[in-house]
């Protein structure tokens, strides 16, 4: 069995949209869950599903540390985050998904 990955992710409505921040062992279902609407969430009211940013990590704990550290940090600190690397708030997931 290979090493398990986990990941922090932002999704965003749209550029300077609303944010949200989770944390998964597989970033590829929980992104299409989020854009598939079919759980009442956050993401779902509103229409957060856009990619925007991730980080992956080996150890589970050090994924969670992060996912709440950064769900403390003020606003501009989350879109310096994202814009560094994701200037233009381009959804990542078709890159990582694949075609469908």
């Amino acid at each position: 069995m290979g090493a398990r990955c986990y990941y922090v992710y932002i999704l965003a409505s749209r550029i300077g949209g609303t944010l949200y921040i989770g944390v998964t062992n597989d970033i590829i279902r929980r992104v299409a869950e989020h854009k598939s609407k079919v759980i009442e969430s956050f993401t779902e009211k509103y229409d957060v599903a856009r990619l925007v940013y991730f980080e992956q990590f080996d150890d589970p704990e050090n994924a969670i540390k992060r996912e709440k550290r950064v769900k403390k940090w003020n606003r501009a600190w989350k879109v310096r985050l994202i814009e560094k690397d994701n200037p233009n708030w381009d959804d990542l997931y078709p890159g990582i998904a694949g075609p469908p």
